[in-house]
Protein backbone atom coordinates (compact mmCIF):
# COMPACT_ATOMS: atom_id res chain seq x y z
CA UNK A 1 0.00 0.00 0.00
CA UNK A 2 3.11 2.32 1.03
CA UNK A 3 4.54 1.27 -2.51
CA UNK A 4 0.95 2.21 -4.53
CA UNK A 5 0.99 5.83 -2.33
CA UNK A 6 4.61 6.91 -3.03
CA UNK A 7 4.14 5.99 -6.89
CA UNK A 8 0.66 7.80 -6.92
CA UNK A 9 2.45 10.82 -5.62
CA UNK A 10 5.62 10.61 -7.88
CA UNK A 11 2.97 10.06 -11.11
CA UNK A 12 1.36 13.34 -10.19
CA UNK A 13 3.88 15.19 -9.55
CA UNK A 14 5.46 14.22 -12.79
CA UNK A 15 2.24 15.42 -14.38
CA UNK A 16 2.72 19.14 -12.61
CA UNK A 17 6.15 19.11 -13.96
CA UNK A 18 5.17 18.42 -17.82
CA UNK A 19 2.24 21.07 -16.93
CA UNK A 20 4.64 23.41 -15.78
CA UNK A 21 6.61 23.25 -18.90
CA UNK A 22 3.69 23.03 -21.08
CA UNK A 23 4.37 24.96 -24.10
CA UNK A 24 2.01 25.63 -27.27
CA UNK A 25 2.12 26.74 -30.78
CA UNK A 26 -0.37 28.98 -32.70
CA UNK A 27 -1.74 25.53 -34.46
CA UNK A 28 -2.34 23.57 -31.08
CA UNK A 29 -4.02 26.90 -29.33
CA UNK A 30 -6.25 26.77 -31.98
CA UNK A 31 -6.97 22.62 -32.09
CA UNK A 32 -7.08 23.42 -28.19
CA UNK A 33 -9.86 25.80 -28.61
CA UNK A 34 -11.72 23.92 -31.28
CA UNK A 35 -11.65 20.82 -29.27
CA UNK A 36 -12.96 22.59 -26.35
CA UNK A 37 -15.53 25.17 -27.10
CA UNK A 38 -19.16 24.78 -25.74
CA UNK A 39 -20.80 26.94 -28.59
CA UNK A 40 -18.45 24.57 -31.10
CA UNK A 41 -20.41 21.31 -29.85
CA UNK A 42 -23.98 22.79 -29.58
CA UNK A 43 -23.04 23.30 -34.05
CA UNK A 44 -21.74 20.47 -33.96
CA UNK A 45 -25.04 18.83 -32.19
CA UNK A 46 -27.35 21.04 -34.53
CA UNK A 47 -25.17 19.39 -37.30
CA UNK A 48 -26.56 15.65 -36.50
CA UNK A 49 -29.91 17.01 -35.77
CA UNK A 50 -29.90 18.25 -39.10
CA UNK A 51 -28.93 14.92 -40.94
CA UNK A 52 -31.27 13.14 -38.86
CA UNK A 53 -33.69 15.49 -40.20
CA UNK A 54 -32.83 14.88 -43.58
CA UNK A 55 -33.56 11.17 -43.14
CA UNK A 56 -36.24 11.91 -41.79
CA UNK A 57 -37.40 13.74 -44.80
CA UNK A 58 -36.24 11.21 -47.34
CA UNK A 59 -38.95 8.70 -45.36
CA UNK A 60 -41.28 10.23 -47.13
CA UNK A 61 -40.70 8.48 -50.56
CA UNK A 62 -41.37 5.45 -49.37
CA UNK A 63 -44.61 3.68 -48.39
CA UNK A 64 -46.07 4.16 -44.93
CA UNK A 65 -47.19 0.82 -43.36
CA UNK A 66 -49.24 0.49 -40.27
CA UNK A 67 -50.39 -2.27 -38.18
CA UNK A 68 -53.36 -1.11 -35.15
CA UNK A 69 -55.15 -3.45 -33.24
CA UNK A 70 -58.56 -2.75 -30.68
CA UNK A 71 -60.82 -4.41 -28.35
CA UNK A 72 -64.49 -2.98 -27.30
CA UNK A 73 -66.54 -4.48 -24.77
CA UNK A 74 -70.53 -3.89 -25.11
CA UNK A 75 -72.53 -4.10 -22.02
CA UNK A 76 -75.76 -5.15 -24.33
CA UNK A 77 -76.10 -7.44 -27.46
CA UNK A 78 -77.41 -5.90 -31.05
CA UNK A 79 -80.54 -7.28 -32.18
CA UNK A 80 -82.14 -6.82 -35.66
CA UNK A 81 -85.63 -7.65 -34.31
CA UNK A 82 -87.99 -5.77 -32.21
CA UNK A 83 -88.90 -7.18 -28.66
CA UNK A 84 -92.87 -8.49 -30.14
CA UNK A 85 -91.23 -10.66 -32.95
CA UNK A 86 -88.49 -11.92 -30.44
CA UNK A 87 -91.42 -12.89 -28.23
CA UNK A 88 -93.32 -14.17 -31.14
CA UNK A 89 -91.53 -16.17 -33.56
CA UNK A 90 -90.32 -18.82 -30.99
CA UNK A 91 -94.29 -19.23 -30.30
CA UNK A 92 -94.69 -19.46 -33.86
CA UNK A 93 -96.01 -23.10 -33.92
CA UNK A 94 -98.01 -22.93 -31.05
CA UNK A 95 -100.00 -20.36 -32.64
CA UNK A 96 -100.46 -21.77 -35.76
CA UNK A 97 -101.46 -25.13 -34.06
CA UNK A 98 -104.66 -23.74 -31.95
CA UNK A 99 -105.22 -22.05 -35.51
CA UNK A 100 -105.21 -25.21 -37.21
CA UNK A 101 -107.30 -26.64 -34.83
CA UNK A 102 -110.01 -23.73 -34.87
CA UNK A 103 -110.41 -24.15 -38.66
CA UNK A 104 -110.59 -27.65 -38.33
CA UNK A 105 -113.51 -27.32 -35.80
CA UNK A 106 -115.62 -24.68 -37.97
CA UNK A 107 -115.27 -26.69 -40.94
CA UNK A 108 -115.64 -30.79 -40.60
CA UNK A 109 -114.56 -31.48 -44.19
CA UNK A 110 -111.30 -30.49 -43.72
CA UNK A 111 -111.04 -32.26 -40.30
CA UNK A 112 -109.80 -35.43 -42.03
CA UNK A 113 -107.30 -33.55 -43.76
CA UNK A 114 -105.75 -31.25 -40.78
CA UNK A 115 -106.05 -35.02 -38.51
CA UNK A 116 -103.25 -36.27 -41.35
CA UNK A 117 -100.95 -33.03 -40.25
CA UNK A 118 -101.30 -33.92 -36.24
CA UNK A 119 -99.26 -36.88 -37.23
CA UNK A 120 -96.69 -34.22 -37.64
CA UNK A 121 -95.23 -32.21 -34.81
CA UNK A 122 -95.20 -28.97 -37.09
CA UNK A 123 -95.47 -26.87 -33.02
CA UNK A 124 -92.23 -28.24 -32.13
CA UNK A 125 -90.75 -27.45 -35.51
CA UNK A 126 -91.99 -24.01 -36.22
CA UNK A 127 -91.21 -22.84 -32.68
CA UNK A 128 -88.02 -24.06 -32.87
CA UNK A 129 -87.66 -22.50 -36.47
CA UNK A 130 -88.40 -19.11 -35.02
CA UNK A 131 -86.38 -19.08 -32.11
CA UNK A 132 -83.39 -20.25 -34.43
CA UNK A 133 -84.45 -17.21 -36.65
CA UNK A 134 -84.48 -14.69 -32.97
CA UNK A 135 -80.91 -16.28 -32.51
CA UNK A 136 -79.90 -15.53 -36.13
CA UNK A 137 -80.41 -12.18 -35.78
CA UNK A 138 -78.99 -11.30 -32.37
CA UNK A 139 -75.59 -10.12 -33.18
CA UNK A 140 -73.28 -10.71 -30.10
CA UNK A 141 -71.03 -7.73 -30.14
CA UNK A 142 -70.07 -7.32 -26.42
CA UNK A 143 -66.98 -8.76 -27.19
CA UNK A 144 -65.19 -7.10 -30.36
CA UNK A 145 -61.37 -7.36 -31.55
CA UNK A 146 -60.43 -5.44 -34.93
CA UNK A 147 -57.03 -5.37 -35.92
CA UNK A 148 -56.21 -4.08 -39.38
CA UNK A 149 -52.73 -3.61 -41.86
CA UNK A 150 -52.19 -0.15 -44.09
CA UNK A 151 -50.13 1.25 -46.61
CA UNK A 152 -49.90 4.77 -48.23
CA UNK A 153 -47.65 5.72 -51.09
CA UNK A 154 -47.74 9.21 -51.77
CA UNK A 155 -47.83 8.83 -56.13
CA UNK A 156 -47.81 12.72 -56.70
CA UNK A 157 -47.87 15.73 -54.16
CA UNK A 158 -47.25 18.65 -56.40
CA UNK A 159 -43.11 18.26 -55.86
CA UNK A 160 -43.61 19.07 -52.06
CA UNK A 161 -41.97 15.87 -50.86
CA UNK A 162 -38.91 16.45 -52.93
CA UNK A 163 -39.06 20.56 -51.96
CA UNK A 164 -39.01 19.29 -48.61
CA UNK A 165 -35.79 17.19 -49.02
CA UNK A 166 -34.28 19.97 -50.07
CA UNK A 167 -34.68 21.87 -47.71
CA UNK A 168 -33.77 19.31 -45.27
CA UNK A 169 -30.60 19.25 -46.91
CA UNK A 170 -30.10 22.86 -47.15
CA UNK A 171 -30.78 22.74 -43.11
CA UNK A 172 -27.97 20.25 -43.14
CA UNK A 173 -25.17 22.55 -45.19
CA UNK A 174 -26.71 25.41 -43.22
CA UNK A 175 -25.86 23.73 -39.88
CA UNK A 176 -22.29 22.84 -41.40
CA UNK A 177 -21.50 26.59 -42.56
CA UNK A 178 -22.77 27.91 -39.26
CA UNK A 179 -20.40 25.49 -37.57
CA UNK A 180 -17.31 26.75 -39.84
CA UNK A 181 -18.38 30.40 -39.11
CA UNK A 182 -17.88 29.88 -35.54
CA UNK A 183 -14.88 28.03 -35.80
CA UNK A 184 -13.57 30.70 -37.98
CA UNK A 185 -14.79 33.53 -35.03
CA UNK A 186 -13.01 31.40 -32.68
CA UNK A 187 -9.12 30.37 -34.82
CA UNK A 188 -9.76 34.34 -35.20
CA UNK A 189 -9.75 34.68 -31.67
CA UNK A 190 -7.33 32.38 -30.58
CA UNK A 191 -4.73 33.68 -33.01
CA UNK A 192 -5.36 37.59 -31.29
CA UNK A 193 -5.19 36.51 -28.00
CA UNK A 194 -1.97 34.82 -28.86
CA UNK A 195 -0.10 37.59 -30.64
CA UNK A 196 -1.06 39.83 -27.61
CA UNK A 197 0.42 37.51 -25.56
CA UNK A 198 3.68 37.29 -27.55
CA UNK A 199 3.75 41.17 -28.10
CA UNK A 200 3.46 41.61 -23.78
CA UNK A 201 6.60 39.00 -23.39
CA UNK A 202 8.44 40.76 -26.17
CA UNK A 203 7.83 43.87 -23.74
CA UNK A 204 8.52 42.28 -20.60
CA UNK A 205 11.86 41.02 -22.01
CA UNK A 206 11.99 44.95 -23.02
CA UNK A 207 10.99 46.36 -19.71
CA UNK A 208 13.30 44.19 -17.58
CA UNK A 209 16.54 44.74 -19.74
CA UNK A 210 15.71 48.12 -19.70
CA UNK A 211 15.13 47.97 -15.54
CA UNK A 212 18.76 45.57 -15.86
CA UNK A 213 20.01 49.11 -18.22
CA UNK A 214 19.23 51.71 -15.28
CA UNK A 215 19.98 49.42 -12.23
CA UNK A 216 23.45 49.15 -13.71
CA UNK A 217 23.49 53.17 -14.65
CA UNK A 218 22.39 53.85 -11.18
CA UNK A 219 25.12 51.87 -9.42
CA UNK A 220 27.91 53.48 -11.95
CA UNK A 221 25.87 57.18 -10.99
CA UNK A 222 26.30 56.10 -6.98
CA UNK A 223 30.34 55.64 -7.42
CA UNK A 224 31.06 58.50 -9.58
CA UNK A 225 28.79 60.77 -7.38
CA UNK A 226 31.04 59.40 -4.22
CA UNK A 227 33.49 59.84 -6.03
CA UNK A 228 32.78 63.89 -7.20
CA UNK A 229 32.16 63.26 -10.42
CA UNK A 230 28.27 63.16 -10.47
CA UNK A 231 25.91 65.31 -8.81
CA UNK A 232 23.32 64.52 -7.04
CA UNK A 233 21.05 65.68 -9.45
CA UNK A 234 22.25 62.90 -11.97
CA UNK A 235 21.50 60.29 -9.22
CA UNK A 236 17.92 61.32 -8.46
CA UNK A 237 17.22 61.57 -12.19
CA UNK A 238 18.24 58.21 -12.52
CA UNK A 239 16.74 57.04 -9.28
CA UNK A 240 13.45 58.15 -10.92
CA UNK A 241 13.64 56.74 -14.12
CA UNK A 242 14.58 53.38 -12.69
CA UNK A 243 11.02 53.80 -10.28
CA UNK A 244 9.11 54.48 -13.77
CA UNK A 245 10.71 51.25 -15.09
CA UNK A 246 9.81 49.14 -12.08
CA UNK A 247 6.18 50.42 -12.64
CA UNK A 248 6.40 49.82 -16.47
CA UNK A 249 7.58 45.96 -15.47
CA UNK A 250 5.08 45.63 -13.00
CA UNK A 251 1.99 46.75 -15.26
CA UNK A 252 3.66 44.94 -18.32
CA UNK A 253 3.65 41.92 -15.68
CA UNK A 254 -0.08 42.71 -14.95
CA UNK A 255 -1.29 42.55 -18.39
CA UNK A 256 0.77 39.22 -19.34
CA UNK A 257 -1.07 37.93 -16.53
CA UNK A 258 -4.02 38.49 -17.74
CA UNK A 259 -3.60 37.63 -20.96
CA UNK A 260 -2.37 34.39 -20.41
CA UNK A 261 -5.50 33.60 -18.26
CA UNK A 262 -7.90 34.26 -20.91
CA UNK A 263 -6.19 32.74 -24.08
CA UNK A 264 -6.25 29.56 -21.52
CA UNK A 265 -10.05 29.97 -20.60
CA UNK A 266 -10.38 30.30 -24.74
CA UNK A 267 -8.25 27.47 -25.13
CA UNK A 268 -10.57 25.28 -22.53
CA UNK A 269 -7.36 25.36 -20.17
CA UNK A 270 -7.37 25.86 -16.11
CA UNK A 271 -6.92 29.56 -15.10
CA UNK A 272 -3.68 28.55 -13.28
CA UNK A 273 -2.00 26.70 -15.91
CA UNK A 274 1.41 27.58 -16.44
CA UNK A 275 2.53 27.32 -20.03
CA UNK A 276 4.68 29.50 -22.40
CA UNK A 277 4.06 29.51 -26.26
CA UNK A 278 7.09 29.11 -28.21
CA UNK A 279 6.97 32.26 -30.09
CA UNK A 280 7.86 33.82 -26.81
CA UNK A 281 11.55 33.20 -27.05
CA UNK A 282 11.94 32.98 -30.63
CA UNK A 283 13.56 36.35 -32.05
CA UNK A 284 10.50 38.66 -33.11
CA UNK A 285 10.74 39.15 -36.90
CA UNK A 286 7.92 39.02 -39.65
CA UNK A 287 8.82 38.43 -42.91
CA UNK A 288 6.37 39.36 -45.92
CA UNK A 289 4.11 37.09 -47.26
CA UNK A 290 3.43 36.40 -51.02
CA UNK A 291 0.46 38.97 -51.99
CA UNK A 292 -2.53 37.89 -53.04
CA UNK A 293 -3.37 40.65 -55.18
CA UNK A 294 -5.18 40.99 -57.40
CA UNK A 295 -7.85 39.25 -55.01
CA UNK A 296 -10.28 37.15 -57.05
CA UNK A 297 -13.83 38.03 -54.82
CA UNK A 298 -16.03 34.86 -55.96
CA UNK A 299 -13.24 32.81 -53.77
CA UNK A 300 -13.87 34.94 -51.69
CA UNK A 301 -17.32 34.52 -51.40
CA UNK A 302 -17.11 31.12 -52.00
CA UNK A 303 -14.22 30.38 -48.63
CA UNK A 304 -16.81 33.05 -46.66
CA UNK A 305 -18.78 30.55 -44.72
CA UNK A 306 -21.23 33.44 -43.78
CA UNK A 307 -22.03 33.92 -47.64
CA UNK A 308 -22.61 30.09 -47.90
CA UNK A 309 -25.05 29.91 -44.93
CA UNK A 310 -26.85 33.27 -46.44
CA UNK A 311 -27.16 31.28 -49.63
CA UNK A 312 -28.14 28.10 -48.01
CA UNK A 313 -31.28 30.06 -46.39
CA UNK A 314 -32.42 31.58 -49.43
CA UNK A 315 -32.32 28.18 -51.05
CA UNK A 316 -34.89 27.40 -47.97
CA UNK A 317 -36.87 29.88 -49.36
CA UNK A 318 -37.22 28.79 -52.67
CA UNK A 319 -37.97 25.86 -51.32
CA UNK A 320 -40.78 26.65 -49.46
CA UNK A 321 -42.11 28.14 -51.93
CA UNK A 322 -42.11 25.33 -54.24
CA UNK A 323 -44.19 23.80 -50.86
CA UNK A 324 -46.77 26.78 -51.02
CA UNK A 325 -47.29 26.09 -54.87
CA UNK A 326 -47.70 22.81 -54.09
CA UNK A 327 -50.85 23.40 -52.28
CA UNK A 328 -52.15 24.72 -54.92
CA UNK A 329 -51.62 21.50 -57.09
CA UNK A 330 -53.93 18.16 -57.20
CA UNK A 331 -52.30 15.56 -54.65
CA UNK A 332 -52.48 11.56 -55.55
CA UNK A 333 -51.46 8.71 -53.20
CA UNK A 334 -52.49 5.40 -53.39
CA UNK A 335 -54.01 3.10 -50.23
CA UNK A 336 -54.12 -0.31 -49.15
CA UNK A 337 -55.92 -1.77 -46.46
CA UNK A 338 -56.28 -5.39 -44.43
CA UNK A 339 -58.78 -5.72 -41.56
CA UNK A 340 -59.17 -8.29 -39.35
CA UNK A 341 -62.17 -8.83 -36.65
CA UNK A 342 -64.06 -11.02 -34.69
CA UNK A 343 -66.83 -11.10 -34.81
CA UNK A 344 -66.46 -11.02 -38.65
CA UNK A 345 -69.73 -9.80 -41.13
CA UNK A 346 -68.78 -11.84 -43.60
CA UNK A 347 -70.15 -15.22 -42.62
CA UNK A 348 -73.39 -13.72 -40.28
CA UNK A 349 -71.40 -11.99 -37.60
CA UNK A 350 -69.20 -15.63 -37.23
CA UNK A 351 -67.37 -15.15 -34.14
CA UNK A 352 -63.90 -16.16 -35.56
CA UNK A 353 -61.09 -14.20 -36.77
CA UNK A 354 -61.78 -13.14 -40.57
CA UNK A 355 -60.34 -10.23 -43.09
CA UNK A 356 -60.24 -8.95 -46.02
CA UNK A 357 -57.88 -5.82 -48.04
CA UNK A 358 -58.62 -3.47 -50.48
CA UNK A 359 -57.02 -1.19 -52.62
CA UNK A 360 -57.68 2.72 -53.68
CA UNK A 361 -56.51 5.55 -55.33
CA UNK A 362 -57.22 9.01 -53.37
CA UNK A 363 -57.09 12.48 -55.36
CA UNK A 364 -57.27 15.46 -53.67
CA UNK A 365 -57.75 18.86 -55.64
CA UNK A 366 -57.50 21.99 -53.91
CA UNK A 367 -61.08 23.85 -55.38
CA UNK A 368 -61.53 27.11 -53.55
CA UNK A 369 -59.60 28.67 -50.86
CA UNK A 370 -60.54 32.50 -50.95
CA UNK A 371 -57.15 33.07 -51.79
CA UNK A 372 -55.24 31.71 -49.21
CA UNK A 373 -52.80 29.53 -51.02
CA UNK A 374 -52.33 32.23 -53.47
CA UNK A 375 -51.34 35.00 -51.29
CA UNK A 376 -48.88 32.56 -49.05
CA UNK A 377 -47.06 31.99 -51.82
CA UNK A 378 -46.83 35.65 -52.51
CA UNK A 379 -45.36 35.82 -49.41
CA UNK A 380 -42.94 32.98 -50.10
CA UNK A 381 -41.61 34.79 -52.83
CA UNK A 382 -41.16 38.25 -50.78
CA UNK A 383 -39.05 36.25 -48.41
CA UNK A 384 -36.88 34.63 -50.72
CA UNK A 385 -36.56 38.55 -52.43
CA UNK A 386 -35.75 39.67 -49.04
CA UNK A 387 -32.57 36.45 -48.58
CA UNK A 388 -31.22 37.47 -51.95
CA UNK A 389 -31.18 41.13 -51.19
CA UNK A 390 -29.27 39.96 -47.83
CA UNK A 391 -26.74 38.44 -49.95
CA UNK A 392 -25.88 41.14 -51.64
CA UNK A 393 -25.60 43.23 -48.96
CA UNK A 394 -23.55 40.63 -47.27
CA UNK A 395 -21.08 40.58 -50.56
CA UNK A 396 -21.12 44.28 -50.64
CA UNK A 397 -19.70 44.17 -46.22
CA UNK A 398 -17.15 41.70 -47.35
CA UNK A 399 -15.94 43.55 -50.24
CA UNK A 400 -15.00 46.44 -47.51
CA UNK A 401 -13.93 44.09 -45.27
CA UNK A 402 -11.44 42.56 -47.83
CA UNK A 403 -10.62 46.32 -49.01
CA UNK A 404 -9.84 47.45 -45.75
CA UNK A 405 -7.18 44.69 -44.40
CA UNK A 406 -5.68 45.24 -47.66
CA UNK A 407 -5.58 48.50 -46.67
CA UNK A 408 -4.08 47.82 -43.13
CA UNK A 409 -2.11 45.64 -44.17
CA UNK A 410 -0.18 47.88 -46.78
CA UNK A 411 -0.37 50.36 -44.19
CA UNK A 412 1.46 48.27 -40.90
CA UNK A 413 4.24 47.52 -43.00
CA UNK A 414 5.13 50.19 -44.46
CA UNK A 415 4.90 51.44 -40.52
CA UNK A 416 6.94 48.41 -39.94
CA UNK A 417 10.05 49.58 -42.43
CA UNK A 418 9.92 52.49 -40.62
CA UNK A 419 10.48 51.38 -37.19
CA UNK A 420 13.10 49.20 -38.15
CA UNK A 421 15.25 52.05 -39.62
CA UNK A 422 14.34 54.09 -36.46
CA UNK A 423 15.60 51.28 -34.51
CA UNK A 424 19.06 51.37 -36.24
CA UNK A 425 19.34 55.08 -35.53
CA UNK A 426 17.94 54.40 -32.26
CA UNK A 427 20.92 51.33 -31.73
CA UNK A 428 23.43 53.93 -33.14
CA UNK A 429 22.06 56.91 -30.96
CA UNK A 430 22.33 54.66 -27.75
CA UNK A 431 26.32 53.47 -28.67
CA UNK A 432 27.08 57.22 -29.14
CA UNK A 433 25.48 58.12 -25.91
CA UNK A 434 27.40 55.20 -23.92
CA UNK A 435 30.95 55.69 -25.56
CA UNK A 436 30.02 59.69 -24.80
CA UNK A 437 28.91 59.34 -20.83
CA UNK A 438 32.04 56.44 -21.12
CA UNK A 439 34.66 59.55 -22.09
CA UNK A 440 32.96 62.19 -19.78
CA UNK A 441 31.28 64.29 -23.05
CA UNK A 442 28.16 63.51 -22.45
CA UNK A 443 26.09 65.03 -19.24
CA UNK A 444 24.04 61.76 -17.70
CA UNK A 445 20.59 63.24 -19.07
CA UNK A 446 21.68 62.86 -22.49
CA UNK A 447 22.59 59.30 -21.81
CA UNK A 448 19.21 58.95 -20.17
CA UNK A 449 17.53 60.51 -23.22
CA UNK A 450 19.15 58.04 -25.54
CA UNK A 451 18.11 55.34 -23.30
CA UNK A 452 14.29 56.47 -23.52
CA UNK A 453 14.52 57.27 -27.64
CA UNK A 454 16.02 53.69 -27.44
CA UNK A 455 12.91 52.04 -25.50
CA UNK A 456 10.69 53.51 -27.26
CA UNK A 457 11.54 53.19 -30.51
CA UNK A 458 11.77 49.02 -29.38
CA UNK A 459 8.39 49.15 -28.38
CA UNK A 460 7.17 50.62 -31.86
CA UNK A 461 9.19 47.79 -33.51
CA UNK A 462 7.61 45.33 -31.58
CA UNK A 463 4.00 47.37 -31.99
CA UNK A 464 4.47 47.29 -35.71
CA UNK A 465 5.39 43.27 -35.87
CA UNK A 466 2.48 42.74 -33.96
CA UNK A 467 0.30 45.04 -35.32
CA UNK A 468 1.31 43.43 -39.00
CA UNK A 469 0.69 39.88 -37.63
CA UNK A 470 -2.71 40.89 -36.64
CA UNK A 471 -3.31 42.75 -39.47
CA UNK A 472 -2.57 39.44 -41.62
CA UNK A 473 -4.79 37.48 -39.65
CA UNK A 474 -7.89 40.02 -40.34
CA UNK A 475 -6.84 39.81 -44.05
CA UNK A 476 -7.17 35.86 -43.16
CA UNK A 477 -10.62 36.03 -41.43
CA UNK A 478 -11.46 38.69 -44.54
CA UNK A 479 -10.57 36.38 -46.77
CA UNK A 480 -12.44 33.35 -45.56
CA UNK A 481 -8.70 31.52 -44.93
CA UNK A 482 -9.38 30.73 -41.62
CA UNK A 483 -12.05 28.57 -42.26
CA UNK A 484 -12.32 25.03 -40.65
CA UNK A 485 -13.98 22.53 -42.05
CA UNK A 486 -16.49 20.69 -40.90
CA UNK A 487 -16.39 17.89 -43.87
CA UNK A 488 -13.19 16.92 -42.43
CA UNK A 489 -14.48 15.39 -39.08
CA UNK A 490 -18.03 14.53 -40.14
CA UNK A 491 -18.37 12.78 -43.37
CA UNK A 492 -21.73 12.62 -44.91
Amino acid sequence: MKKLLILSVLVWGTFLSVDARLTLTLDTCRQMALSNNKQLRIAEAKIKLARYQRREAFSAYLPHIDIAGGYLYNSRKISLLDKELQQSLPQIGTVLSQQISSVAANNPELAQYIALLGEIDISSLLNNAGETIVDALSLDTRNIFVGGLSLSQPLYTGGKIRAYNQIARHNEELAESQYNTAAQDIVYRVEVLYWQVISLSYKKELATSYLQLLDTLHRDIEIMHDEGVATHSDVLSVAVRVNEAQVELSRVLDGLCLAKMVLAQVCGMDLDTQYSLIDETAEIETAYRDQRFPIDMNDVFAHRSEIQSLIQVEQIYRNRQRIVMAEMLPSIALSGNYIISNPNIYNGFEKKFKGAFNIGIVLRVPILHWGENLYKYRAAKIDTYISHLTIDDAKDEIRLQVRQATFKIDESRKRLDMCRKNMESANQNLLNAHIGFEEGVIATSNLLEAQTAWVKARTELINAHIDTRMCETYLNKALGLTTYCITTRYPK
